[in-house]
């Protein structure tokens, strides 16, 4: 019963509702650091981009946005347990695109090119996109779908991660976190990683890698500045 309530469109409203005030709650009470430490500057010039992070990191992606981004898109599974998040992005003023690479043959995972089209209109608008480079359900495994989205785009893709200082942590399979109130909130972005339009299948890969590398090394750096260790260094062998 419960869990058809959450699935009616009053139950997924009435939950991104609750999000949406509970992570401007947390940013309010919350003091805030980035690497590097003129976000604003960091971005300026290179927007629109293409901001990636690892599962997990989703319910936080919203405390990432730089104040010179402009317009923020992100995409979205389309089950219907992500409608919350979509809601709730969406009263943040983040645009949500709901889409996946997971497989056709589950209905609520079609629309994986659809999606990608939207992306692309986004960014030749000039709109950033933020998205997960996990393979779906593969933790810290970047797949080919950002990569290609930058190949097409031509908008580089700039690795990054948000980890607060007092945190609750999810025991699923991409260790999830949420940061609680009134805690020290670390924003870190990678270096930029531009994918020519004509990049051949081994600078494909190599891109794919750089989005991998540099994803872990800037949740590396988070968490040692909150002097912690990261929960989901360790998936990708487990």
């Amino acid at each position: 019963m419960a869990r058809r309530i959450g699935r009616s469109v009053f139950g997924q409203g009435a939950i991104g509702f609750l999000l949406a005030t509970y992570l401007r709650l947390v940013r309010r009470t919350s003091g805030f650091s980035t690497f590097p430490e003129d976000l604003d500057e960091y971005s300026r010039g290179r927007t629109p981009l293409i901001a990636a992070m690892w599962h997990g990191q989703h319910l936080m992606m919203p405390f990432a946005r730089p104040d010179t981004m402009g317009p923020l898109a992100a995409l979205i599974s389309r089950h219907e347990d992500a409608g919350p998040q979509a809601l709730a992005l969406q009263r943040l003023g983040i645009m949500p695109v709901r889409g996946s690479g997971g497989p056709a043959d589950r209905q609520y995972y079609k629309g994986g090119a659809p999606a990608m089209r939207e992306l692309l209109r986004l960014l030749e608008s000039g709109a950033s996109v933020a998205l997960t480079a996990d393979v779906p359900k593969t933790a810290r495994v970047a797949g080919m779908g950002i990569v290609t989205l930058a190949r097409l785009s031509g908008r580089p893709i700039v690795p990054m991660a948000v980890v607060a200082s007092r945190r609750i942590q999810f025991n699923t399979w991409d260790r999830a976190t949420l940061g609680l109130p009134f805690s020290q909130v670390i924003v870190v972005a990678g270096d930029y990683i531009p994918v020519s339009a004509e990049a051949d299948d081994a600078t494909m890969e190599a891109a794919r890698l750089a989005v991998q590398e540099g994803l872990d090394e800037a949740h590396r750096r988070a968490y040692a500045m909150v002097g912690a260790t990261d929960p989901g260094a360790q998936l990708r062998t487990a």
